[in-house]
């Protein structure tokens, strides 16, 4: 079976036959005569979407849609302290960062004292990509080395540097030659009380081909919910031995906390923290703006003054003051609305409502992930992945009003990553929603 890229997953098919009416096939078609062949749209049908509000969104036709996809509204679509926030100071000041101001500072101070103390030194930029893209310089830098492991479905950005750690967002060519992919670890086929071992043996084994073949290693990048590789988040603790792999080898673990950061896993800030690990550098993104694009490489001053003595970062849009008013208000929504917890309570309500479904439903292979970041693993023969019915069920739950995206090397397993707001009745409407979609699915085979 073929491994999926990205951008393919629940894409929608203009070659396919479809039967969207009039108006619908206009406007697709508009956007692809716009944007050419980079145009991509999600479902069979695509949406029109124009508004959002908390864990919903609304289409052209007035229909909500409970979002139980999207991490960049990590607090919620529009929250109105992060609305306000940008509104004030976009009506004050907004401009780049050579300029002393109180709120880029205050931002600054505050962010690190939610990180390990001794990543004491922050570089913003504007994306995740951005930051993995200087996070890979500054660890080659300081190691001498260009040598990099990722997991076989990573994605982690979108730069010309980044794309190449990026397996999963290429179609036709085979890894750069400074690039090494192992195994994600799979949970699901790999036993609990081996998975530490092996994940551990895979980044020992990349490192000695490193060695071997003269490129040298330099760092170990991971988001420690291996999202795109089909959410594995458990058991937690399993990253620290091939951790201790990489310092050993002297080389760097960058932990991307893009998609499991702020958050997301309902036990800490950082998803890296459920493992108990240090990293050497941090990556920061999308949520941590809620929409607004903002980003951050936090790591140790050595690594930052190694880096600074032999070329300059700068970054035109990073840090403005707007940026860092609506951090602030990231950071307070989080704390004030009690996000964190909300995401370990709604989400081990979820994960049971989804495990039940798993005794009911043959085609669900496994349920895992952590707070609100789980994966649905789909099946046929209680082994074998099943893609196609991910699909199905993805523009099934859609034409429910449900909407979840797809994660794996195959693309079989149902991604679900909603706001952190989300509700018990939010969870219970997206299991009987996946619950109607399984049951008719089973039906008509």
């Amino acid at each position: 079976m073929d491994s999926k890229p990205i951008l393919a997953l629940n894409a929608f098919d203009s070659s396919a036959p479809h039967d969207l009416g009039s108006a619908l096939e206009a406007r697709v078609r508009r956007r692809a005569k716009l944007f050419g062949a980079a145009s991509v749209l999600f479902y069979d049908r695509p949406l029109e979407i124009v508004r959002g509000e908390g864990c919903r969104l609304y289409d052209a036709d007035g229909l909500a849609y409970l979002d139980a996809y999207n991490n960049v509204p990590s607090v919620g679509h529009c929250h109105p302290k992060v609305v306000e926030a940008a509104a004030r100071q976009l009506g004050q000041l907004n401009i780049h960062n050579r300029y002393l101001h109180p709120g880029i500072m205050d931002y600054a101070e505050r962010l690190l004292a939610i990180l390990p103390a001794d990543l004491s030194n922050i570089t913003f930029t504007c994306t995740g990509s951005e930051s993995n893209d200087l996070a890979l310089r500054l660890a080659a830098n300081v190691t001498g080395a260009r040598g990099v492991i990722v997991t076989e479905s990573a994605y982690h950005g979108n730069t010309a540097l980044v794309t190449e750690v990026s397996p999963t967002l290429c179609k036709q060519h085979s890894a750069a030659a400074h690039v090494r992919l192992i195994p994600a670890p799979d949970s699901y086929r790999v036993p609990p009380d081996r998975l530490s071992e092996a994940f551990a043996a895979h980044v020992a084994a990349a490192i000695a081909e490193f060695e071997r073949n003269g490129a040298g290693f330099s760092a170990l990048l991971v988001d420690s919910i291996f999202s795109s590789d089909g959410v594995f988040a458990d058991p937690p603790g399993f990253l620290r031995a091939a951790i201790d792999v990489v310092h050993r080898a002297k080389g760097l673990f960058i932990a991307d906390e893009v998609q499991c950061g702020f958050g997301r896993t309902g036990s800490s800030w950082w998803g890296f923290a459920r493992h108990g690990v240090r990293p050497d550098v941090v990556t920061l993104g999308k949520p941590m703006g809620n929409g607004y694009p903002m980003g951050a490489v936090v790591t140790r001053p050595d690594i930052l003054d190694a880096y600074c003595t032999k070329f300059g970062y700068f970054n035109t849009f990073a840090a403005s003051p707007v940026a860092a008013a609506v951090g602030q208000a990231v950071l307070d929504a989080i704390e004030q609305d009690g996000l964190i917890d909300n995401a370990r309570r709604v989400g081990s309500h979820l994960k049971r409502g989804l495990e039940d479904l798993a005794v009911r439903h043959a085609a669900i292979g496994d349920v895992r992930g952590a707070g609100l970041y789980l994966g649905v693993e789909l099946v046929e023969d209680g082994a074998t992945p099943a893609p196609a019915l991910a699909k199905t069920l993805i523009n099934a739950l859609r034409d429910r009003r449900v909407l979840i995206g797809a994660a794996g090397k195959f693309g079989n397993t149902l991604k679900i990553r909603p706001p952190l707001c989300f509700s018990a009745a939010d969870a219970d409407h997206l299991v009987a929603a996946l619950d109607d979609a399984l049951t008719q699915t089973s039906r008509s085979v």
